[in-house]
């Protein structure tokens, strides 16, 4: 779905798929480069987000986000910006290991982050909120004064703090958004309305365009 009334379009897009991603390995900072099927998955999925005709394309600078980035920039001729503020939740002692073995080593910790609690990922790590407030921070200093469209490239876990954080949600329930398949990407528009201006959920987990939505008296 898409506003006509929309400012200011958002693209959240997730990096490709990587090998941790097959083997279920907490990434978080580890710097894991794309596999040969998410090399393939970001070619595809840039040839539609072209289609969209963004401003500016700006980046984690981890190397899957890079990587993935790039696919697009090659489409737009568009440089690639590189913020570190987009990266994913560092896991501290998780990182590298899977889920069983993170359950194993820190059961309740592990289960209850897991569940959508706030505690410091793998003991040593950042917390939902920590990852919020620095990626949502990016995203508030870039639209600032800002007109069109930007793709920001980052991670799942990221773009569901900013999510959970943008849309106002308690923390806890912030696992009620789903998660983003790699190389899929989550829509926020800036629209106005009678009170002044918001971000909406236009989309999540798209592998297509938005789609204008008309006669919609609640974005209207």
């Amino acid at each position: 779905m898409s506003n006509p009334n929309s400012l200011i379009r958002v693209v959240l897009w997730r990096h490709g798929q990587t090998d941790w991603n097959v083997e279920n390995r907490f990434q978080g900072h580890s710097d894991i480069p794309l596999n040969k099927v998410g090399e393939y998955q970001v070619v595809q999925a840039a040839s539609v987000l072209a289609g969209l005709k963004p401003n500016r394309i700006i980046s984690s600078d981890l190397i899957r986000a890079q990587s993935t980035a790039a696919a697009l920039a090659d489409l737009t001729n568009l440089k690639v910006e590189i913020n570190p503020g987009l990266r994913e939740t560092h896991g501290g002692l998780w990182e590298g290991k899977t889920a069983p073995e993170n359950r194993a080593t820190h059961g309740d910790l592990f289960a209850n982050w897991y569940e959508g609690g706030d505690e410091p990922a793998g003991v040593t790590g950042e917390r939902r909120s920590d990852v919020a407030k620095r990626a949502v921070s990016v995203i508030e200093k870039e639209t600032e004064n800002f007109s069109g469209t930007i793709v920001f490239v980052t991670h799942g876990g990221t773009v569901r703090s900013v999510l959970g954080s943008i849309l106002k949600l308690p923390i806890a329930q912030w696992g009620v958004i789903g998660g983003l398949s790699n190389a899929c990407w989550s829509v926020l528009e800036l629209t106005k309305h009678h009170t002044g201006s918001r971000w909406y959920l236009a989309e999540h987990n798209a592998g297509s365009l938005p789609e204008p939505v008309f006669g919609d008296d609640a974005v209207n």
